[in-house]
């Protein structure tokens, strides 16, 4: 179900013990020389209908909330941000309108990396606030972590994992509007450091958080090889993260009261 197609005299009827509010959290920001600036929000966007498409009876699906937490890209014109404290106030307020309307199941789906770190911080804070409500869950997910297995699991991909404005990124957009992506201006670049910590270049997990603005990890807006992409690759990432998502959704409705021993 579209949230925002509801009557609010819908929602006050509703049985909502079994139902899933799904909250998409994109951006509008720089994504190289060759995509769009809504890349973020266009990829969540179509993961989430897939999601909600296959799970009608049980997903409630917000509007995408375009607005991120981008400040480390505004170097880059284009980019429209709010502050971090600003986004976990907003979030915490979308959560707050949730749970008032009496659902007890939320799930905030980030596609913009930046809005990670203050999404935490929003359930943390609502989590606190409502303290007592032992029937309250709130799941903060990226896709690329919740289905980091299925993305390996596309072999035809040729570089480590996905960052930004990469081959994954633009693999899915070629697949989604290649209209557009120019790939005649899709060059990464890869930002190397000597370290048994810290990998800026992607070839494996760092071992520490290292805050950068984004102008000091690449000179286009993209990281290592876009130039790669295709829509074949696209299509199979897609069905993949698309298809991990969907599982999680369908456990998550299923979720009962911990059990202490």
């Amino acid at each position: 179900m579209q949230y925002g197609e509801l009557k609010w005299v819908d929602i006050q009827a509703m049985d909502k013990s079994d139902k899933v509010v799904v909250v998409p959290l994109g951006s509008l920001e720089q994504h190289g020389h060759h995509l769009p600036l809504l890349t973020d929000s266009i990829l969540g966007g179509e993961i989430v209908r897939r999601v909600e498409a296959a799970l009608p009876d049980t997903v409630l699906l917000l509007p995408m909330l375009w607005l991120g937490s981008s400040d480390h890209h505004r170097k880059f014109p284009g980019t429209v941000s709010v502050n971090s404290g600003l986004y976990i106030d907003m979030v915490c307020d979308v959560l707050n309108s949730i749970i008032d309307a009496g659902f007890s199941r939320i799930v905030l789906h980030i596609s913009h990396g930046g809005n990670t770190t203050p999404c935490r911080e929003a359930i943390y804070r609502v989590g606190l606030q409502h303290r007592d409500r032992d029937d309250l869950w709130i799941a903060s997910v990226t896709y690329w972590d919740l289905a980091s297995d299925a993305i390996k699991s596309v072999t035809e991909m040729e570089t480590p994992r996905l960052t930004h404005a990469c081959e994954y990124e633009t693999s899915m957009m070629l697949c989604l509007r290649a209209e557009l992506v120019d790939m005649n201006r899709a060059k990464g670049v890869t930002a190397y450091q000597t370290s048994n910590f810290y990998f800026p270049d992607f070839s494996q997990a760092s071992k520490v958080d290292v805050s950068l603005p984004f102008e000091r990890l690449t000179t286009t807006g993209a990281m290592l090889r876009p130039d790669l992409a295709s829509a074949e690759k696209g299509a199979k990432l897609l069905d993949a993260i698309s298809a991990r998502v969907i599982e999680f959704v369908k456990e998550f409705a299923a979720w009962g009261k911990l059990r202490l021993e």
